[in-house]
């Protein structure tokens, strides 16, 4: 594409020649000529003057540099749509497999695509548009919503809700049960049946081997625009608040309540019962065992103040040398 469509086509300034060919897009380090690149983290600004990219999207105020540059206030989103532009994941074809086995009273809207080999059964809608991959299996009574996707060894267990717009990526387990058990007097442990469901809103994304276990009683519920990364694993009676982000590994606890625009990065546990505060941010591998209050940023175990646990980070590596000085005063 000429690269002044691609600025037509993302509403970008473009400084530059428009009429060179760009022909993908790559990552500022390894982008060729002909390659359209972008800068959003000011940590990679000085790559910008010597990428060998004919182009590179960056924000309004961003200096001049050799190559043309595509200027928007949201260089990141800009080069997200910039991808569509060049590569489109191969569609399926639309219709039923003749390997798929679909309850009689199984509802389906129109234009689905469903592959070999899965499994819909009795008493389950599903809306218009959906994209189900091989060995998928939907247990009765499950209600989705439309333009459902859910790839190969997807599991979305009885009764539970999904909306519209919801990606379940492979091997991702909707609605297990809850990890519930009674102690008996042997010592022994009684399983509690999980008769709660799951509840996935409009605009949820799952990652791949993430689950999200049903509760008990309830439901669990995970409201509108989550996105859970890969082997994530939501707790029984988890509510998880709009536009959160559970990054890998994440593991939340039983009757976690997860406030809006949270993210827990990667390995971040939350105990259970607990209620994490709107634009809460954890660091990698904290350990969150008390509720935290809105717009904290913590790190650590216990999880602490960021700026607290930096400090301590740093005095920790000292600790060797401060308990010798220690020592030195005790003799005198």
């Amino acid at each position: 594409m000429r690269l002044t469509d691609i600025a037509a086509r993302l509403d970008c300034v473009l400084k530059g020649d428009g009429d060179m060919e760009i022909a993908g897009v790559a990552g500022i380090e390894e982008a060729e000529a002909g390659h359209l690149t972008f800068v959003s983290n000011p940590r990679y600004a000085a790559k910008a003057r010597t990428t060998k990219a004919s182009a590179v999207i960056v924000s309004p105020d961003f200096p001049d540099i050799p190559s043309a540059t595509l200027r928007n206030g949201n260089p990141y989103l800009t080069f997200a749509h910039a991808v569509e532009l060049f590569y489109q994941s191969p569609e399926p074809a639309r219709g039923v497999d003749a390997s798929a086995r679909i309850g009689a009273s199984a509802r389906i809207g129109e234009d689905a695509s469903i592959g070999p080999y899965v499994v819909i059964e009795d008493d389950v809608y599903i809306g218009k548009h959906c994209t189900i991959h091989p060995f998928v299996h939907i247990s009765r009574g499950a209600r989705i919503g439309d333009n459902f996707k859910a790839y190969a060894h997807v599991s979305v267990r009885e009764f539970c809700r999904i909306g519209n717009n919801v990606i379940l990526q492979d091997g991702a387990k909707i609605g297990a049960d809850g990890f519930g058990y009674a102690k008996k007097e042997d010592g022994s442990y009684y399983k509690i049946v999980q008769s709660g469901i799951v509840v996935l809103e409009d605009d949820v994304e799952v990652g791949a081997n993430a689950t999200v276990d049903r509760a008990t009683i309830g439901e669990t519920r995970v409201r509108r625009g989550v996105k859970m990364d890969n082997l994530v694993q939501v707790g029984h009676a988890s509510d998880i608040g709009e536009d959160t982000l559970l990054c890998a590994q994440v593991g939340l606890a039983g009757s976690s309540k997860i406030g809006r625009s949270v993210i827990l990065t990667g390995q971040v546990g939350v105990a259970g019962h607990l209620e994490i505060g709107d634009r809460v941010v954890a660091t990698a591998q904290s350990g969150i065992p008390n509720s935290i209050e809105p717009d904290k940023v913590v790190s650590g175990y216990p999880a602490i103040d960021n700026k607290l646990w930096l400090k301590s980070s740093a005095v920790f590596k000292r600790l060797p040398e401060l308990l010798k000085r220690i020592e030195a005063l005790e003799k005198k």
